[in-house]
């Protein structure tokens, strides 16, 4: 029977695609202070501001392309079951072809109620206009997880990961929390790799397996080193 291969993924892999990471010099993302656009005191203060920001973000991710990493992913699955747990909002996995992905801070191509975040829609366009509202009547937003709200699959991503024979960690500091406790989910015994251009630097337990390479690099040597 195949080996559960839980893959935990972050910014650096779609980073490689053209798609800048979350956390930029200063505490601003392409510009904008985070509090301004990501949390929901943002939203109370500025709807505009907020949904004009994700709508350029939703149109780069359209734009942009799986790279390397993402296929190489999905070419794992003729090996291993493979189940990938992303704090990434794109949907470049879903279009490299993998079939288990599991996003915990939301999908930049889907809609919420800004009433009920349990009303989620597919979305048929690249914008959010104010007046677009929800079966409730309520206006929609952005289905993203925001600072200061619950990440509601974590405990289904905790239950993955303690089910993994091999826990591999691509592209993402693991500063960003509660996600970052993944790792301290993995059971006794299962082979945990981290792959990050700093890899070797990050302070973590001394029987993680490092690569030290970008998303596209790391991938194709830890294919080699898990089918060869």
């Amino acid at each position: 029977m195949a080996k559960n291969l839980v893959v935990f993924t972050g910014a650096g892999i779609s980073a490689e695609s053209g798609l800048k990471t979350f956390r930029g010099s200063g505490g601003l993302w392409e510009g904008y202070n985070i509090e301004e656009v990501a949390t929901p005191d943002g939203w109370k203060k500025d709807v505009k501001k907020v949904l004009e920001f994700y709508n350029t973000r939703r149109q780069q991710c359209i734009a942009a392309n799986p790279n390397a990493a993402h296929l190489a992913l999905r070419e794992l699955e003729n090996d291993f079951q493979v189940q990938i747990i992303t704090q990434n909002i794109d949907d470049l996995h879903e279009r490299a072809g993998s079939k288990n992905v599991l996003h915990l801070h939301g999908e930049i191509r889907k809609a919420q109620s800004s009433l009920n975040p349990r009303f989620v829609y597919e979305m048929d366009t690249d914008t959010i206009s104010i007046g677009d509202t929800c079966e409730l009547g309520s206006q929609l937003r952005p289905h993203v997880v925001w600072f200061g709200e619950a990440v509601p699959n974590l405990e289904r991503a905790a239950r993955l990961t303690r089910e993994a024979d091999i826990f591999v960690v691509i592209g993402t500091s693991l500063q960003v929390y509660p996600a970052a406790n993944l790792l301290y989910e993995v059971r006794p015994g299962c082979e945990v790799f981290l792959i990050d251009p700093n890899a070797e630097a990050l302070g973590f337990d001394s029987g993680i397996k490092r690569i030290a390479a970008t998303a596209t690099e790391g991938v194709a040597i830890l294919r080699k080193l898990l089918t060869e």
